[in-house]
């Protein structure tokens, strides 16, 4: 079973709100998300934005092709990535990501700093506005859940507040065409997600699958205007395996599939390393920029 946590309770009972998190994130690595303060109207133009990008003839997202990006942003086409090596075929897909609004004569950018550059804009009326505003406000919610996780692992609430300040966080619209009946053809390979936590916004279309702790796959149930949340591999190596991140895959829809996913990364210079009293490391220490490039060039490289 996925829980489902109420985000207000955090406010009443913040040490209650974080040990039902913990338990969720130690016993199925996914827990709904109700409560919470990102705004149904900013939800639903965000999809609105969407629909109008993936609407676009493909010669007016081609020059917003990711594979132009060395900073994961861009246009992802259909076919570009493949989750689940073993499954021998690409996710049948079409993707757009931003990260963090940075101008071009930021000193970030402009020293090269990992995953620090500019995003690539489609011209759509409000697209830019309502993609950063989404952005900002689903950063925030993230970032409060990471002090739930500080909490129940005994650390200070802001513990990670240094790490996120300034975060290769990225924000992903997501569109899957229904299926054909093909064989092998999948939505989303099985993967695990590489970053902290992922909040995820769907429109109710099923598909989303979560591998159970014993096996077999169950469907995410759907909750309206609730996220589905996940942790992600650089969490579960902070937390030196307390948390474990569960594979997940999205299967052909029978209609159109939409969904709006946020990726809560670290900063690029932050450490991720075995937390105080989880005892030895199981994984090395790795900056997160470096982490995430190699699951990113693993995930690109699968799918050219």
């Amino acid at each position: 079973m996925i829980p489902v946590l109420d985000h207000s309770d955090r406010a009443l009972d913040p040490a209650r709100f974080a040990d039902r998190l913990g338990r969720a994130c130690r016993e199925t690595g996914f827990f709904l998300l109700t409560g919470h303060p990102v705004r149904q109207e900013l939800v639903e133009r965000t999809f609105a934005m969407g629909d109008a990008l993936f609407a676009l003839p493909e010669e007016d997202k081609a020059p917003l092709d990711i594979a132009q990006s060395p900073h994961n942003r861009g246009w992802v086409r259909k076919g570009a990535e493949a989750l689940d090596d073993a499954a021998g075929t690409a996710d049948r897909k079409e993707a757009f990501n931003i990260g963090l609004d940075l101008d071009e004569d930021d000193p970030r950018v402009v020293a090269g700093e990992p995953f620090r550059g500019v995003n690539v804009w489609p011209k759509i009326d409000g697209f830019r506005d309502t993609l950063t505003a989404y952005f900002d406000a689903v950063q925030r919610l993230g970032q409060d859940l990471l002090c739930a996780v500080a909490t129940d692992m005994a650390l200070g609430e802001r513990y990670f507040a240094p790490h996120f300040d300034a975060p290769m966080s990225t924000l992903r619209l997501l569109s899957y065409p229904p299926g054909t009946g093909a064989e092998g053809e999948i939505g989303a390979g099985a993967h695990t997600d590489y970053g902290a936590l992922t909040l995820l916004m769907t429109d109710g279309e099923g598909g989303l699958q979560v591998r159970q702790r014993g096996g077999g796959w169950i469907d995410a149930p759907h909750v309206p205007g609730a996220f589905v949340v996940n942790i992600g591999d650089c969490l579960m190596r902070w937390t030196n395996g307390r948390y474990v991140s569960t594979p997940h895959r999205v299967l052909p829809p029978k209609r159109r599939r939409r969904s709006i996913a946020f990726f809560l990364d670290p900063n690029p210079d932050a450490m991720v390393a075995a937390l105080p009293g989880t005892g030895p490391a199981r994984w090395p220490a790795v900056t997160a920029a470096d982490y995430l490039r190699s699951r990113l060039d693993a995930t690109y490289g699968a799918g050219a």
